[in-house]
């Protein structure tokens, strides 16, 4: 097919296997406007408003009824620490109050049981944010791609579709699960641990404050030499699956050449790779927490210092201690978890702005009238007027081409690759639109026609026939909606497909696997040839469908195919000269042009460019 070629800059590696790193320590895929993403992003939840501020609110109050508990327990530990001291003095009716601990304790139970209930509620209503948010994008991103040019998937790969439809949408949706209430949570558990240890000691939470620095360094080394290797071990994971999937796919031939060795030798050296850079990324990840405590035990040494000057001092209490240190393991947390929601959020924004640039790419041009209702009924007479076409500007393919195809006839297009056969295919399916000139079917300028009313009006039968993961039967109603079981096995009767489907334990209902690999290739092209059968075209098009079958099969097809055929205006692109030979008119292009055109005995009469391509293939067939 003429097609334009793919530009690398428009392909993107696909995130593979680890997704999101353990800890923060992650391969962070950056987005090119993230401030335009975000606010975009924002934009997003607005249907969600209500929900988002019960999120917020309930992330709030778990985190505050949190911290305030260290200071309840710290309260209930100086009550008995006073009792047992009243009683080693002796003091005459000295007891611990164990009531008044018993009212903490319970006080304590209850802090703890209304913190699990908001966390449970802000989890519970950001799961469902997350998912309608994430249903609602790939809902868009779907009915986008049904809107969308073909020139955009020429130029897209599909794997780089595939893998925003997949990788980044599984992104989106735990990243916002996770990361919103997990970011309330640290800074509200920052602010409000300070605050109360500011109320407990300033000068204890100044002796904790100290290690701040230091914790904030390490983070942000660990993570910078972390991310370098998390970037190596996806880009050689990548390449292991590649190798993997190659390997495999293609084993008969590794085999019938001998290169088993070869292809183990290469996937050794990948695999090493892959060790090196996996073992030193998870090495980095797994020591930032042990170091992480190190700087806590400090902290801690401080506050036992200074707490215990404090207390002998009768500054602050026993509980208080007890509290602060409680305090100060919440201190470093949160610093940790926002080192590491900056970079999953750099990562969600990378992937909501790859889904917006689809949301945002160019749609075909809106049809001129609405598709109607009823089936649309055609003579087949096709007609091209001064065509011209180009898929880039600077690169003209087709220029004031000419054609009248009277109803019923079959015109051959024969030429060598990049001639335009396939191109004038396209332009009449209206997958492209022409640049300039008419293409009118009976009359009718096709751009005046809906698309779906167009092409209703053709039938295709293709090379790589498609078929999908379905039965037979499935496969061949494909051509027509709401045909019913006899419409569905007379077209395949018609195509000669009848009799092998039958043949088959299941026949009908026998389930084709994801790449129809279980019935022949001559198989499917019949089970194509049925489906357009059953669609009923006035024109069809035929694009190289007996070029993958071998000699018999070709014989059972090409019967199929002038049965459908009859009575039909037909499009015959094909490359084997000899299976046109009836054809009404063979048309000869190159570079876009039409350079000959006749019935078969005329051209080869002529001694041209059909001539020579004539004779060449039965050269090539004789040696």
């Amino acid at each position: 097919m003429n097609q334009p070629s793919r530009h690398e800059s428009g392909q993107r590696q696909s995130p593979l296997g680890f997704g999101r790193g353990p800890g923060f320590a992650r391969a962070v895929e950056k987005a090119k406007n993230p401030r335009a993403t975000f606010i975009r992003l924002l934009g997003e939840f607005r249907p969600y408003r209500g929900r988002l501020a019960l999120v917020v609110s309930s992330a709030i109050l778990s985190t505050v009824f949190t911290i305030w508990s260290p200071k309840v327990l710290g309260n209930a530990t100086t009550v008995l620490f006073h009792g047992f001291v009243a009683r080693l003095r002796r003091i005459p009716g000295a007891s611990v109050n164990f009531a008044a601990i018993e009212r903490d304790l319970a006080f304590l139970a209850l802090l703890y049981l209304i913190s699990s209930g908001f966390n449970f509620l802000q989890q519970y209503v950001m799961a469902s944010v997350a998912q309608r948010l994430t249903f609602r994008l790939r809902e868009r991103l779907m009915e986008k791609l049904n809107r969308l040019p073909i020139r955009f998937f020429d130029n897209h790969p599909h794997g780089d579709v595939l893998s925003r439809f997949v990788n980044d949408f599984d992104n989106i949706s735990s990243t916002l699960q996770q990361t919103l209430a997990q970011l309330i949570a640290s800074i509200v558990t920052f602010g409000g641990v300070i605050i109360m240890m500011l109320t407990i000691s300033p000068l204890m939470t100044l002796a904790v404050a100290v290690t701040l620095p230091l914790s904030i360094l390490l983070t942000t080394n660990v993570v910078r030499r972390s991310q370098r290797y998390f970037r190596e071990q996806r880009r050689q994971l990548g390449d292991i699956n590649g190798h993997i999937e190659e390997m495999f796919s293609g084993h008969a031939v590794v085999k019938a050449y001998g290169h088993e060795d070869r292809a183990i030798e290469q996937f050794d050296r990948i695999n090493a790779g892959l060790y090196e850079s996996s073992w030193k990324s998870q090495f980095l990840t797994g020591i930032i927490f042990p170091l992480m405590n190190v700087i806590g035990n400090i902290g801690y040494v401080f506050v036992s210092v200074v707490g215990g000057i404090l207390v002998t001092r009768r500054t602050i209490q026993i509980g208080d201690i007890q509290a602060f240190i409680q305090y100060a393991r919440q201190f470093s947390q949160p610093i940790t978890q926002m080192a590491s929601i900056s970079n999953i959020i750099q990562t969600l924004l990378a992937s909501t702005e790859r889904i917006f640039e689809i949301l945002d790419a160019p749609e075909e041009t809106p049809d001129r009238v609405p598709a109607a209702k009823t089936r649309i009924s055609s003579r087949g007479h096709v007609e091209f007027q001064n065509v011209s076409f180009r898929y880039r500007s600077d690169a003209p393919l087709i220029d004031q081409f000419n054609l009248n195809v009277a109803p019923g006839s079959t015109i051959a297009l024969v030429g060598p690759t990049g001639a335009g056969k396939t191109t004038l295919v396209n332009l009449l399916l209206r997958f492209y639109d022409v640049t300039d000139g008419r293409i009118s079917v009976d009359g009718v300028d096709i751009r005046d026609m809906a698309r779906q009313d167009l092409r209703r009006i053709f039938g295709m039968v293709l090379q790589d026939s498609w078929l999908f993961h379905g039965t037979l039967g499935d496969n061949i109603a494909y051509g027509r909606q709401g045909a019913t079981e006899e419409e569905i096995i007379q077209a395949a009767i018609s195509a000669r497909a009848d009799h092998f489907i039958r043949t088959l334990p299941d026949g009908y209902n026998t389930v084709l696997n994801e790449e129809a690999s279980n019935i022949s290739q001559g198989q499917r092209q019949l089970i194509a040839i049925a489906r357009a059968f059953l669609a009923d075209p006035a024109i069809l098009i035929l694009d190289e469908a007996t070029s993958n079958v071998d000699t018999r099969t070709e014989v059972a097809i090409q019967l199929a195919m002038s049965h459908l055929m009859r009575g039909r205006t037909s499009f015959v692109i094909a490359h084997r000269l000899s299976t046109i030979r009836g054809a009404n008119r063979i048309l000869v292009m190159d570079h876009g042009h039409i350079v000959e055109q006749g019935n078969h005995d005329e051209l080869m009469a002529r001694r041209g460019f059909y001539y020579d391509l004539y004779q060449s293939q039965f050269q090539k067939a004789a040696i």
